[in-house]
């Protein structure tokens, strides 16, 4: 009789051995399966890991991460429970806990095998990997993009510095003559009319090609010291009476510390009446609007926010390719937002964008401060 007990004990040591070891090689091809999105993942591995321990109809399991939950069907806490953290690069993101609803008798953890011990540990360790890998996937797809973003705002940018230089000179010849001609004597009143028209749209003209050029960062900035708080000052009085009058309510908050930077004070007013002219235009019913100055250890920030429309992801991915526009005819050449991203850059600084449908939108600018600067934040 000893003899059939201790053969019994084996065997079904050996059974938990083969449960366990087929729990870690399922979870192992859940992983592996493409397409599957990681809250999937989390939530079939609860569901196999019950399955490893040596009460599976009893059992329940909760995988937490980042303050959320993937548990097994009908779960509840238990009696019992057996932890493991989720450490993913020496930071404690989760854990992996597994209950037993009913009492049982006290083995080597409370009612646990030692083994299951390793088991949940190697659990919480496969999902560590699961997880760290996913999130590096998905930096690495992030980088690419911006890459791509990046590549084709420079090739865009050299073919409208072309363009803009090959039609320079074309309109210089159309405004100057409009020009002779409406000087000239005996012109009929008409005629002077007509040459006045030409002269305004060759002046607008003008204008875009500059934006052009200025997108495509052909024009160097006129850099001096400047103090980015006066900039925002001065851009926002001419907006006050329109915000009145269009039922937005205007909150300024600027940092009082704030460092000066080496810029162009003209690009960047020119920088902020185009993020704030995004923002009026997406609150047709009203809103609030507000504009925020901050320093950082190492930039200033400028950040303009709306409770406007939103965007959807795929308008934001366009925002900065010129001549893109929600707007309608007549309401906006596409060129704002590209022209404030190649003043930034040019200055060596970041524009982020983060929008929600129907909530609003952030625009935040960062400039950097110069090495004197920061040193003299350090001290």
């Amino acid at each position: 009789m000893p003899k059939v007990s201790r053969s019994k004990a084996v065997e079904a040591r050996l059974k938990e051995r083969v449960k366990e070891l087929t729990c870690l090689y399922a979870i192992e091809q859940l992983a592996a399966k493409p397409g599957v999105a990681l809250d999937d993942v989390l939530m079939g591995i609860a569901e196999i890991a019950r399955r490893g321990w040596q009460y599976p109809e009893i059992t329940t399991v909760r995988i937490r991460l980042d303050n959320r939950s993937y548990t097994t069907r009908k779960f509840r806490e238990g009696t019992h429970c057996q932890s493991a953290e989720v450490d993913i690069s020496g930071t404690r993101r989760g854990s992996v806990d597994v209950f037993y609803t009913k009492r049982r008798p006290i083995l080597d953890e409370g009612p646990f095998l030692k083994e299951e011990r390793k088991l949940i540990d190697a659990v919480a360790g496969q999902v560590a990997v699961i997880v760290q890998r996913r999130e590096a996937e998905q930096e690495q797809a992030n980088l690419q993009n911006q890459l791509r973003h990046a590549d084709r705002l420079a090739t865009i940018g050299q073919l409208t510095a072309g363009i803009a230089h090959e039609l320079n000179e074309p309109l210089a010849g159309i405004l100057g003559f409009a020009q002779l001609a409406h000087g000239c004597a005996g012109v009929p009143k008409e005629a002077k009319a007509d040459l006045e028209r030409i002269m305004a749209a060759s002046l607008r003209a003008r204008e875009i090609m500059k934006k052009l050029l200025l997108f495509s960062r052909q024009q160097t900035p006129e850099k001096t010291s400047a103090d980015l708080n006066q900039v925002v000052e001065e851009g926002i009085y001419i907006f006050r009476a329109r915000c009145a009058k269009e039922g937005i309510e205007l909150d300024l908050s600027l940092d009082p510390k704030l460092p000066r930077i080496t810029a162009d004070p003209a690009q960047l007013m020119q920088v902020l009446v185009n993020l704030v002219v995004n923002a009026i235009q997406a609150m047709p019913d009203g809103g609030r609007l507000s504009v925020t100055t901050r320093a950082g250890p190492a930039h200033v920030a400028l950040v303009v926010e709306d409770t406007g429309t939103g965007m959807a992801p795929d308008v934001i991915e366009k925002l900065f390719v010129p001549f893109f526009t929600t707007k309608d005819v007549g309401e906006g050449t596409g060129l704002g937002l590209p022209v404030a991203h190649g003043i930034v850059i040019a200055h060596g600084g970041t524009i982020t964008v983060d929008s929600t449908p129907g909530e609003g939108t952030v625009f935040e600018v960062r400039l950097p401060l110069s090495n004197d600067a920061i040193g003299a934040k350090g001290n």
